[in-house]
């Protein structure tokens, strides 16, 4: 597997969750990854997906 990283190795690179890169890849957001049998393999030069989830504290949804 010379060029990938594991989700761990992923996680440990760029500081955020296993369950989040697991999410990011299903979601088709980090370029190159692909599924190996059960587990995600992403490209070593790949780059951390920028975080497009709501900060504003302004959602869509009203109570």
């Amino acid at each position: 597997m010379d060029g990938y990283m594991t989700i761990k190795v992923a996680s440990e690179k760029w500081g955020i969750g296993l369950r989040r890169i697991n999410t990011l890849c299903n979601e088709g957001r980090i370029k190159g990854a692909s599924k190996m049998g059960n587990i995600w393999i992403i490209p070593a030069d790949a780059e951390k997906p920028k975080d497009e989830r709501i900060k504003s504290g302004k959602y869509i949804k009203s109570k």
